[in-house]
């Protein structure tokens, strides 16, 4: 793969920066992506938006907070928030989501990718997903490079309590089931 985010016979995947007056659209895409995700595998009510909306709108206006279109084929298929630490570059992902009709095309690994190139100062990658998502857990895992380095659950709560998310705990507890990922950053290049 190039640095510009192109593969042979996969097209062109670009960051491009959301403009505020584009976050709500940003959101509702957001929380189809996770919502949809939920319904499949917990059978949760599809008229709760998850993650909530006050969730989604306090990531996105914490202060160094990245929110960027992914465009694929001069088409919006996606999103990203990150926040960036310009003096430690200990980064988060803080969302990341595919549209449903461009999961399973390399979209998601493109669009990492081209994350990767754009923060190349970046020293630690730190990201959240929920037990239950199979299958962000294999993209983290098995196809960024992330490892996963703690698990969230009642008997070992989260110290910063990350935002919350329905259908997250099976007992109703209030407490989190999810996995904290992390991938060190080669100091001379990304992979």
């Amino acid at each position: 793969m190039g640095v510009d985010g192109t593969v042979p016979g996969g097209g062109l995947v670009q960051l491009v920066e959301a403009r505020p007056d584009e976050y709500s659209g940003f959101a509702r895409r957001l929380q189809r992506a996770f919502t949809d995700a939920a319904v499949h595998e917990l059978g949760v009510d599809p008229d709760e938006p998850i993650p909530s909306d006050e969730d989604v709108w306090q990531t996105l206006r914490e202060p160094g907070a990245e929110v960027l279109h992914v465009v694929r084929e001069d088409r919006v298929v996606g999103g990203v928030v990150v926040s960036i630490d310009e003096h430690t570059q200990l980064n988060s992902l803080d969302f990341f989501f595919v549209d449903g009709d461009q999961q399973g095309r390399g979209t998601g690994v493109l669009a990492w990718r081209a994350v990767e190139a754009r923060y190349p100062e970046t020293r630690v990658w730190t990201t959240f997903t929920p037990y239950f998502e199979r299958r962000n857990i294999h993209f983290y895992v098995n196809r960024c490079g992330f490892a996963i380095v703690e698990f969230f659950h009642p008997g070992h709560p989260d110290p910063h309590d990350h935002r919350a998310s329905p259908g997250d705990s099976q007992d109703g507890d209030g407490t989190d089931h999810m996995f904290r990922f992390e991938k060190v950053m080669s100091p001379q290049r990304c992979r």
